[in-house]
């Protein structure tokens, strides 16, 4: 099963977005990341990819980790994901369009639910209120509807 990423870049009551522009997951608003190469700490691979898609900087100290999902697909195995969450309040530059992400604000309280991934209202409010999660999420053979679901709070 293949390891991903994805991080929220939080800054007074905002949260940034990416608009995907290609590949899994175009046209959906989504927090930064990807996959972590084979032999790559996770925390360097979500540093990596939001080097990549948005042009900042986030240190690896101000990586503030929040829980892990595991997302099976139905009819398409090679899609099944085990994901590292993330959160961070520091980096350093600007955030810039990339040739994948188009970056946009939001308010916490008003996020694109409707132009975002299916599961995102599950457990993205959950994230962003500085809940540690765990949860695990099977799709129907399009990736469009949750079969089934579980989303719970870790308590240290």
């Amino acid at each position: 099963m293949k390891q991903t990423n994805i991080c929220f870049l939080l800054k007074d009551g905002w949260v940034l977005l990416g608009m995907k522009k290609r590949g899994f997951g175009m046209g959906k608003w989504n927090g930064f990341g990807g996959k972590v190469k084979d032999d790559e700490d996770v925390k360097i691979a979500v540093i990596r990819e939001i080097k990549e898609e948005v042009g900042v900087d986030v240190a690896i100290d101000d990586l503030k980790e929040m829980g892990t999902l595991d997302f099976r697909f139905q009819a398409a195995p090679d899609w099944d994901n085990f994901c590292h969450i993330f959160i961070a309040t520091a980096w350093s530059g600007e955030p810039s369009e990339s040739e994948e992400m188009r970056p946009q604000w939001y308010g916490m309280d008003k996020l694109p639910f409707d132009s975002m991934w299916v599961d995102d209202p599950y457990w993205v409010p959950l994230v962003l209120s500085g809940k540690k999660i765990k949860g695990r999420f099977l799709f129907d053979d399009s990736g469009k509807e949750i079969l089934n679901f579980a989303v719970s709070e870790v308590h240290p």
